[in-house]
């Protein structure tokens, strides 16, 4: 990777990869670009950023060949319970925006990343360990337009020869972005409200059970991944991916244990429970691990507590320890 191109840079995955990027293949090596006409002062100042709608596929081929671009992440895409209230617009960003990206590598030579997620499992995937290689049936139009892209992404590696790679994310906890949709946002918004109310509602049952990842081990699987030698790599695409796994009465036991006045209590959302019931408990990782090395660093007694001394002081939160009382 020489010149990198980031598409949806300002969303959870985008800002938080971009600036890693930059880090490790230099500044102006790693082109952002979001729709947002004025994202955060430190992704403009940090390198190059283009507006893009990605169903604009003449921007697109513009951006990459002006910049010579050999790398795409593409990450611009409606998440799950978003694509639910608007599966039109879904359908044109992440079905659309998915073959430009890869027409756009196709001409180009470029090496395409694709995230997929934990969603394009459905009711008939076993529930326990779900195998990388399985029934998948999602009853969600993000399930769908995510399945449908590891198919057409492995199309693309068949019959053009274009090096892509993907992953399937399980849900992602961040201390950096707020939530953008998706069904296992509670996971993050939970810590917010800890630190800034003392309570939350949440949205899920107590005892649903998912797989989770912290954002530091999904960028480090992402490079690594793309990183890794394409002869090693048996699936390249949709790999399972999985750190952590809880419900949220367990994840509420971890934060009392530095908030122990924190409250929560349970007004279930119809819609994203029956989203998480559709999915799977737990993913099976071992094709990942066998064939590009992948190891969790964060669990979730890491997690909450990263999560808490992060968040603390961003919100200002903290006391002498750092993350509130103890």
């Amino acid at each position: 990777m020489k010149k990198i191109l980031v598409t949806g840079s300002t969303g959870q995955i985008g800002s938080e990869l971009t600036p890693a990027l930059r880090k490790a293949y230099g500044q102006e090596n790693v082109v952002a670009a979001g729709h947002r006409r004025e994202p955060e002062s430190e992704l403009r100042k940090s390198g190059p950023y283009g507006i893009l709608d990605v169903r604009d596929a003449l921007e697109l081929q513009h951006i990459v060949t002006d910049y010579r671009i050999d790398t795409i992440f593409h990450l611009a895409s409606i998440l799950s319970a978003r694509a639910e209230e608007n599966p039109h617009l879904a359908w044109e960003i992440n079905m659309g925006g998915l073959k430009n990206v890869l027409e756009t590598a196709r001409r180009c030579g470029c090496a395409v990343f694709f995230p997929s997620s934990i969603a394009v499992f459905g009711p008939g995937t076993p529930r326990e360990n779900a195998p990388q290689t399985t029934i998948q049936r999602p009853g969600t139009l993000y399930g769908i337009t995510k399945l449908a892209g590891e198919l057409l992404c492995d199309y693309y590696f068949r019959r053009f020869g274009v090096d892509t790679r993907g992953l399937r994310f399980p849900g992602l906890i961040s201390s950096r972005t707020r939530p953008g949709g998706g069904t296992t946002d509670y996971a993050v918004e939970i810590f917010h409200a800890a630190l800034t109310e003392g309570r939350y509602r949440c949205y899920l049952a107590s005892d649903t059970r998912l797989d989770m990842m912290y954002m530091p081990d999904a960028l480090r699987a992402v490079v690594t991944l793309m990183e890794t030698d394409g002869g090693r790599l048996f699936h390249r695409n949709a790999y399972n991916l999985s750190a952590m796994n809880f419900t949220p009465a367990e994840l509420v036991e971890k934060i009392r244990s530095f908030l122990p006045g924190f409250s929560i209590s349970y007004e279930i959302d119809p819609l994203r429970q029956a989203i998480a019931d559709s999915w799977p408990r737990r993913m099976d990782d071992r094709a990942a691990r066998t064939e590009w090395g992948w190891e969790p660093r964060y669990d979730l007694d890491a997690t909450v507590s990263d999560m808490m001394e992060t968040l603390a002081v961003k919100l200002g939160k903290g006391g002498e320890n750092g993350h509130g009382a103890r």
